[in-house]
């Protein structure tokens, strides 16, 4: 069986308890949070894993799912992990992806919207205000091709063109293979990111190779696949046949989603917003921001 998930962590737990040839792996704890690198450095390691060569980064942080009372902690965890793949230096352009209409799709618009801005203020604005030390960022959400009628590619491609960023993040929503890891776990690569992949809406790639840039993806995971849960449950039993065409096509969210995207997009975004203003404490960037 096929098992769906966007996260490579998952991935190599599906391959086995022994390690495969061309993957890495190590995990370490900081702040009470598990971060969990794996590397992919051959082509017969990304093969076995389904994943691109590159590295990818799991914080898991149950915090997630409600309140922290170690958010500057937590996300200062996140700025480091994230920073580990930004360049040092240059404009980084941030892309929501996902719709904001749809409640687990909505990470990537929400953390823009949290997004310190600043590529309009680099130029003269910010040394009279004694912020002269701001990195250029620019941050946009461009919807679904069915709200826009644009791949989600052809805008970021044109943006690119026009203000030529040293890098691009893209923040989205994930499947996972397992219900505990919803709304509990980070994923941060330098592979890039396949908007829509997570529920069969595959669409063009955004990474280093279509871009010509570094393409970090940030995601966390809010989706699992319908037939991943009844494999799961049934375990040796399960007989996909008995799993109706409609069940296989079902994404399960949890319930308290709502919650879930507004605890993630706060915490990703103040990660995000550490890692590219290193030199702002986390009480100026929430000035900036409120």
């Amino acid at each position: 069986m096929n098992i769906r998930t966007d996260l490579a962590l998952e991935n190599l737990e599906i391959a086995g308890e022994i390690l495969p040839e061309g993957v890495k792996k190590e995990s370490h704890k900081k702040e009470n949070l598990t971060i969990t690198k794996v590397e992919v450095t051959s082509d017969s390691g990304a093969n076995i894993l389904g994943k691109p060569i590159g590295t990818y980064i799991t914080i898991e942080m149950d915090s997630l799912k409600g309140f922290s009372d170690n958010f500057e902690g937590e996300t200062e965890v996140v700025a480091e992990q994230i920073n580990q793949l930004l360049p040092k230096e240059g404009l980084v352009l941030v892309i929501g992806l996902g719709n904001e209409d749809i409640t687990p799709d909505a990470i990537g618009p929400q953390v823009v919207s949290g997004l310190l801005a600043t590529r309009h203020l680099v130029n003269g604005f910010a040394q009279e205000y004694g912020l002269g030390s701001l990195r250029p960022v620019a941050a946009v959400a461009p919807g679904v091709l069915g709200q826009t009628g644009m791949e989600t590619a052809e805008i970021v491609h044109s943006l690119c063109r026009q203000i030529k960023p040293a890098a691009v993040v893209a923040v989205d929503a994930l499947a996972s293979r397992s219900v505990e890891r919803l709304g509990t776990t980070v994923q941060i690569a330098d592979t890039g990111i396949s908007p829509g992949s997570g529920v069969q809406n595959q669409r063009a790639e955004l990474s280093r190779q279509s871009l010509g840039i570094p393409v970090i993806a940030v995601g966390v995971p809010t989706v699992v696949d319908m037939t991943t849960i009844a494999y799961d449950l049934l375990g040796e039993g399960y007989q996909s046949e008995k799993v109706s065409d409609r069940g296989r096509t079902m994404m399960v969210t949890p319930r308290e989603i709502d919650k879930i995207i507004k605890q993630a997009a706060k915490t990703v975004a103040a990660g995000l917003n550490r890692a590219l203003q290193p030199e702002l404490s986390m009480e100026e960037i929430v000035g900036l921001t409120a």
